[in-house]
This record gives C-alpha cells, structure tokens and sequence, in this order.
C-alpha cells in the first residue's frame, strides 16, 4: 500500500492548506536532487512528497483522497485513468463521479484519454536577478510518455480491446430498483478499452516516472509570488493524450537596501544629516545599476520623498520601467562634542524663540470647550 500523503508531508489531517504548503517547501529543500545528487533514496522520497502535495494541495482532489475515491490513481503504482487504484470503484459522491467524467478528463467517456496533470514547483533567486532577469534551471519529478509502447500502454505489436464489459462506452448502469446507476466501468477504469498484453515497461499505464530538468527564463522585474507556465511540461497524457504544464512559482529575496511597493516602484531609506536638512545640497544614493546624486532642497522635512523616475525595475505588464522613492530620514545625534553644542545653543539663539508647536497647542485651545479644565 502507497504512504498515506498526511504522513509523507508530516502533517496532520486536519492540516490548513498554508501548513500543507510550508510543509511541502521544508522537505523538498531537504530532498531535492540538486542537494543529494546520487542519492536514490532521497530522490524517491522527494517524489513522494511531490506526489502528495499535487494531491493535497488542491481542494478538489484533497475531497476526493479524503473521501477514499482513487480519481487520480493516488499512490498506486502503474494507475492509468482518472479512476484508477480501486480496481475502478469509486468511493465519492455522484457529482464528483460527474465532474471527473465531463470535466478532469478533457472529453467524455468511452476512450478518451485524459491530459497530463499540471506540475508546479517552487525557485528562489536573488534580488538583483529579479529585478535583471536570469535563467534557471527547475529539477521536477514528472510521468513521460512510455518510451516502449509509445504512450498506448500496449506491449509492441499487440492492440488495445474494446472493453467487453463497458462495450467501449466506459460507463457501467446498473438497475437499482426504479433507478439506473451509472458509474467508471470497473473492468477498464473508464477508458472504454482493454489492454490484453500491457506493456513490459509501463505496465499498461503508457508513461514512466522520470526527473527530468528545464531551463526557465525568468523575465526581468519579476515579483515574489510570480508563476511562470511552461506549456507541456507537465505530467505526460494519459495514453498519448497531451501533456499537462509546468508552473513555477519565483520566491525573490528579499533586498538589503530597496522595498518593493504595491505599485511596483522600488523604494530606498536615505539617512541625511541635520545641516542637510537645514541648508540643501546633493546627496548620493543607490540605483539597480550603480549610485547617482539627487538635490536635497533646504528645509527638508523628516520624511520628505524623492524620487528618481525611470530608474526602477521594468514593469512585465509594460514597456516601461518603474521608479525609485527616496526617503529622506533626519539622523539626530545622540552624543555632541562641547563644540556642537555651543553651536547648538548659537542656533536656537537665532531662532529668537520660534516655537513650531505655538499654532498646535492655539488650535487645541480653540476648540477646548468651556471649563474643560487648565
């Protein structure tokens, strides 16, 4: 009997679908190929994790594996067909019975044979490669065609049967009282075809387990969270039918110096010393290719934003790039020298008295009502 998928991603069943998901990226760290080259055992481990996750990370076939009904031929080996691994019983409600028929199968009953099953996975890169764009390289466990049979699942030079139960309809009716029930023709899983001698390598499923690796290019300004679709890279049709796709998800580190905002602009803490803020002058700061100067105005507020337009990351939806945002912090000394402070009590001399908080504490008054205390 396969693992139970709770148990290979060491979660309970009542696990929530962010716990499923930080599960799923601990363990395929631990595990990936990349890390234990040569390591078989690791590499089936990280199979099955990837297994149990494809299945426990989507509601619909969570439902399903929950319930007991084989829709997906979960853990079990050599499964073909969307109710494979129960010797074509099913074990769900009737709607799912429906939804898998019409829906997961790409066509009706009776032979046709159901797409591949989209993959994903997740990559993290840099910051600077995000906001310059790179290419990566993905190690994914997948089904692919039976290279033997050519996907028919049929050893070479025999032919696959109509079903002689299902009649090749791929639906089973059975009278119940004044009622007629049909469901997956236990006899073929669905398919609507029998398959007298299976073939050698795949043993009638028509594809085999592989690792396999691509190349993904990954564009530049891309964000956190951004999933990227490689078309027909994921798991192979069943029985010739085409392949599913890959998506992968880019986890983009985070930055040291700038903050990536909602807008997709780019934003940078630029500390600047009192007599900056007092008199003006220019200061250097950090761009994504180098540094450049921008001109501190005098009297600049704590706080105060410049920015820099054109000179952030390209935005994916556009031709063009986003800006950086500069946030100008007064740093106030916390120690002085007897030299600045006496300089210190020269300024406030000069202030004659001014008091920023007099307008303040006039509008308070203003709107203290009567006997409203000292």
């Amino acid at each position: 009997m396969a693992k139970d998928f709770y148990e290979s991603l060491g979660v309970s069943k009542k696990a929530s679908a962010d716990e499923i998901k930080k599960a799923h990226r601990k363990l395929v760290r631990e595990y990936h190929p990349d890390r234990n080259p040569g390591d078989a055992k690791a590499e089936e481990r990280f199979k099955e994790v990837q297994q149990a996750y494809d299945t426990l990370s989507d509601p619909e076939k969570r439902k399903t594996y929950d319930s007991g009904g084989g829709l997906f031929g979960a853990g079990q080996p050599g499964a073909a067909g969307p109710f494979a691994g129960q010797g074509g019983r099913f074990t769900g409600d009737i709607g799912d019975i429906f939804s898998t028929i019409f829906n997961r199968s790409g066509g009706g009953p009776g032979g046709n044979p159901v797409r591949g099953r989209d993959l994903e996975t997740d990559v993290r890169i840099s910051f600077d490669d995000a906001m310059a764009g790179t290419q990566i390289t993905v190690t994914v466990p997948k089904s692919e065609t039976c290279p033997t049979c050519s996907g028919s699942g049929a050893e070479p030079g025999t032919r696959t049967e109509t079903c002689p139960r299902c009649q090749g309809r791929g639906i089973d009716s059975q009278g119940q009282g004044f009622f007629s029930i049909s469901q997956p023709c236990p006899e073929c899983g669905g398919t609507g075809q029998h398959i007298p001698s299976p073939c050698h390598t795949c043993g009638g499923s028509g594809v085999t387990h592989q690792t396999k690796r691509y190349k993904v290019n990954v564009p530049a300004g891309v964000s956190d969270g951004t999933r990227i679709r490689v078309a027909g890279k994921g798991e192979a049709g069943q029985r010739g039918a085409p392949a599913g796709d890959l998506f992968v998800t880019i986890q983009v580190a985070p930055s040291p110096v700038f903050r990536r905002l909602d807008d997709g602009n780019l934003e940078v803490t630029v500390p600047i010393t009192v007599t900056e803020a007092l008199r003006g002058g220019t200061v250097e700061v950090p761009t994504l290719s180098g540094s450049k100067r921008i001109r501190v105005k005098p009297g600049t507020q704590h706080g105060s934003i410049q920015r820099l337009k054109g000179e952030g990351p390209p935005r994916t939806s556009s031709k063009t790039r986003a800006d950086i945002r500069y946030r100008l912090e007064i740093v106030v000394p916390t120690d002085l020298t007897d030299d600045q402070r006496r300089a210190v009590d020269q300024l406030a001399e000069t202030m004659n008295g001014a008091d920023p908080r007099a307008e303040l504490l006039r509008r308070a008054r203003a709107g203290t009502p009567s006997g409203g205390g000292s």
